[in-house]
């Protein structure tokens, strides 16, 4: 299984992951605007539970992994466990050098944006690589494959639920505004997917999530 390793991917996963945390931190906890899925899930932990996401998000992802690794094949599950790992420390860090945005909540439509990017670029870059920065992920194509359905009918109901749970303490504009960074980052994922990469950074193409 370790020759099928790639040095290049798992530099993008561990790109991708603290491109990911950097967003979720200083982005998506401060502006009162939510991810979808196991993102999102986290968040609403640290919320009501106050738990942090760097221990929700670990535990979430580890016990999908196992739940999926049968299907998810063994190199791709090398590759997200090292992504979840990564963005465990990398949001543990960031946490420990405060936000750089406060106040980012007074512009709800810039936070989606914004956030939608960072979410994008950084998942994008660990799918691109093979891996999956969260659970959810390897939930998706468990679920999507068990039940015979698309992958993105089984990200979209994923989203939608954690969406759902997210008003308990998300005003509805602003559920608006998650509503729309979710979409966002869904097109982003698929867009830094394709991209050209520099050569030296080029691994897996592909994502075993669309194999």
């Amino acid at each position: 299984m370790l020759k099928n390793i790639n040095p290049r991917s798992l530099i993008l996963v561990l790109l991708g992951s603290m491109v990911l945390s950097f967003g979720l931190f200083n982005i998506h906890s401060f502006s009162g605007v939510t991810e979808g899925g196991g993102l999102g899930l986290t968040l609403l932990l640290d919320h009501w539970f106050h738990i942090s996401p760097a221990v929700s998000g670990f535990v979430f992802n580890m016990a999908c992994y196992a739940a999926g690794w049968r299907i998810l094949g063994r190199v791709f599950i090398v590759y997200s466990i090292l992504a979840s790992v990564g963005f465990s420390l990398s949001y543990s860090w960031f946490e420990s050098m405060g936000p750089l945005w406060p106040h980012i909540g007074e512009t709800p439509l810039f936070a989606a944006i914004l956030g939608a990017l960072f979410v994008g670029v950084g998942c994008g870059l660990c799918v691109r690589a093979g891996g999956a920065p969260g659970g959810d992920d390897a939930m998706a194509m468990s679920l999507a494959k068990l039940l015979k359905v698309k992958i993105q009918w089984a990200y979209l109901a994923s989203d939608l639920v954690v969406l759902l749970l997210s008003m308990s303490y998300i005003p509805l504009n602003r559920i608006g505004f998650s509503l729309l960074t979710v979409l966002l980052s869904g097109q982003l994922i698929g867009i830094v997917q394709e991209f050209k990469l520099p050569r030296w950074l080029r691994g897996t193409k592909g994502s075993a999530i669309n194999s």
